[in-house]
C-alpha cells in the first residue's frame, strides 16, 4: 500500500514528480493530440487532480505514469463535448501524418525520447530565435514564466506574451510536431543547444526561491545534451555544450555550503569537485575546439576547464581566460559575456581596470535587472577602498537578487562595509 504522506508532503511529492515527469508528460500528450495548448490544459489538470486524490490514496508507485493516464483521460472527456475542436485536431493530425517523412532507420536508437521530438519542434525555423527557447523552456522543462524571463534577461509581461505568439504561430502555421530529418538536424541544431543551455543556467543559478542550485533542471540538461552527442558525434559544438555542463556541473557541491548558504570561487573547496566530471569534461574540449573554426560553447568549455584545472585563485591562467572571452565576445557579443571578461580582467590587471570596463557598460539595457552586474561593480569597489560607493552598489545588487543564499551573501557583504557607529543608520 503506498505512504499516505501529510498534505505539505504530497504537495512537495507532486511538485518534484511534475518537474521530473512534466517534458515527457507534455510531450506524449502533443504527440498523441496534436495540439500544445490542449495538452498543457489537460496537463495541469492532472497535476490538479493528484493534489485531491494523492493525500487520501497516497502517492502512486507509478507517479508519472498516473498522471498521463489521467490528462489523456481528461484529454478524451473534452474532445467529445466539443467534436468541432476534435474533427480540427484530427484534420491537421492527419495532414502532419502525411507531411512528415519517414525517419532514419535508426531512429529510435538515436531518438528515444519523445521530448526531443518537442524540442526540435519547438525550434522550428518559422519561430523567432527568443521565441523557441521560450517555448522550450516553458513547455519541456516546467519552469514559469517568470524563471524563462529572467534566462532571457527580459520582464515577465513581456515573456509572458512571448509565449501567446509562439503558440499561435505554431497552431497557424500548422508546424508539426515530429523529429526533423537528417537532413533538417544541422540548421535546427543551435537553437536546441540554447535550450538546453537556458535550461542548465537555470539549474545552474535558480532565479528565485530557497535555494541557490535547481540540480534536476542542470541533470536533466545534461541528460538531454548527452542524448544529443550520442545523436551528434561529429557537431563540435555538442561536445562543447556537453563539456561545458560537464566542467560546471562539477563544481555543484562545493558551491553551496552545509547551510546551503553561496560559497564564492575564491573559497570554494576543491576538493569537492567531482573530478570524475571535469575529467569527462576536460576529454570533450578537444573535440570542441579542433576541425573548424571555434564555436561560442567550445569557447565557454576551455574557459570552464582553466577554472577546473587550476590548483586555486591565484594559479589560474587569467589572461588565457581573458583571451578566451575576447574570442567569445566576437562570436556571440553580449553584454552579460563583457561583464565576464570584465571581472577576469580584474583578476589579471586589478580592480580598476575591471571597473573601468563595467563602467562601460553601464547603459546596457539588459544588464539593469542583472544581479550579477551591480555584485560585481560593488566587489571591485569594496577592493578599491570606495566603501560607500560598494554599499550602494551591493543594495543595488540585492534588490534585484532572486535566491536567498544569494541575498543572504549581499546582505553579509553590504555590512562588511557600511560605516558603523551611533549615526550609522541615520537617514536610512
Amino acid at each position: 500500500m503506498a505512504e499516505q504522506p501529510t498534505d505539505a508532503g504530497t504537495d512537495r511529492a507532486v511538485e518534484s514528480v511534475f518537474r521530473e515527469e512534466h517534458g515527457r508528460l507534455l510531450a506524449s500528450l502533443v504527440g498523441r493530440f496534436g495540439d500544445l495548448d490542449l495538452a498543457e490544459e489537460v496537463a495541469s489538470e492532472a497535476i490538479e487532480a493528484a493534489l485531491v486524490h494523492w493525500p487520501v490514496r497516497g502517492v502512486p508507485a507509478k507517479p508519472g505514469a498516473w498522471l498521463l493516464t489521467t490528462a489523456r483521460r481528461k484529454a478524451v472527456d473534452r474532445l467529445r463535448r466539443d467534436q468541432a475542436y476534435a474533427a480540427r485536431l484530427a484534420a491537421l493530425q492527419v495532414e502532419a501524418d502525411r507531411a512528415a517523412p519517414a525517419p532514419p532507420a535508426d531512429a529510435d536508437a538515436d531518438l528515444p525520447d519523445e521530448r526531443l521530438q518537442l524540442f526540435f519542434t519547438c525550434a522550428h525555423p518559422a519561430l523567432p530565435a527568443e521565441a523557441r527557447g521560450a517555448l522550450t523552456l516553458r513547455c519541456l522543462a516546467g519552469l514559469t514564466t517568470p524563471e524563462v524571463a529572467r534566462a532571457f534577461l527580459v520582464p515577465p509581461a513581456a515573456m509572458a506574451q512571448r509565449i501567446v505568439r509562439a503558440k499561435k504561430k505554431i497552431r497557424e502555421a500548422r508546424i508539426p510536431f515530429r523529429v526533423p530529418g537528417a537532413d533538417e538536424l544541422p540548421a535546427r541544431l543551435p537553437g536546441v543547444l540554447q535550450v538546453l543551455y537556458s535550461i542548465f543556467t537555470e539549474g545552474y543559478a535558480a532565479s528565485a526561491g530557497p535555494r541557490l542550485q535547481r540540480l534536476d533542471l542542470a541533470e536533466e540538461a545534461l541528460r538531454l545534451a548527452r542524448i544529443l552527442r550520442r545523436l551528434l558525434p561529429a557537431e563540435r559544438e555538442v561536445a562543447g555544450l556537453l563539456g561545458l555542463m560537464l566542467l560546471v556541473h562539477a563544481r555543484r557541491d562545493a558551491r553551496t555550503g552545509p547551510d546551503g548558504g553561496l560559497v564564492l570561487l575564491e573559497d570554494q573547496n576543491r576538493d569537492r569537485w567531482d573530478r570524475t566530471m571535469i575529467e569527462e569534461g576536460l576529454a570533450l574540449v578537444p573535440a570542441a575546439l579542433t576541425g573548424g573554426p571555434p564555436g561560442p560553447y567550445g569557447v565557454q568549455a576551455a574557459i570552464a576547464a582553466l577554472h577546473d584545472e587550476a590548483a586555486d585563485l591565484a594559479t589560474t591562467d587569467w589572461p588565457q581566460i581573458v583571451a578566451l572571452y575576447g574570442v567569445l565576445l566576437a562570436l556571440a557579443p553580449s553584454p552579460v559575456v563583457a561583464l565576464n571578461r570584465a571581472a577576469a580582467v580584474a583578476m589579471r590587471d586589478g580592480p580598476e581596470a575591471g571597473l573601468a570596463l563595467l563602467d562601460s557598460l553601464a547603459g546596457e539595457e539588459r544588464l539593469r535587472a542583472h544581479h550579477p552586474y551591480p555584485a560585481a561593480r560593488a566587489d571591485l569597489l569594496q577592493r578599491l577602498g570606495r566603501l560607500p560607493e560598494a554599499a550602494a552598489a551591493y543594495r543595488e545588487a540585492l534588490a534585484l537578487a532572486g535566491t536567498e543564499p544569494e541575498r543572504a551573501h549581499l546582505r553579509h557583504r553590504l555590512k562588511a562595509v557600511e560605516p558603523s557607529g551611533p549615526d550609522a543608520g541615520a537617514g536610512t
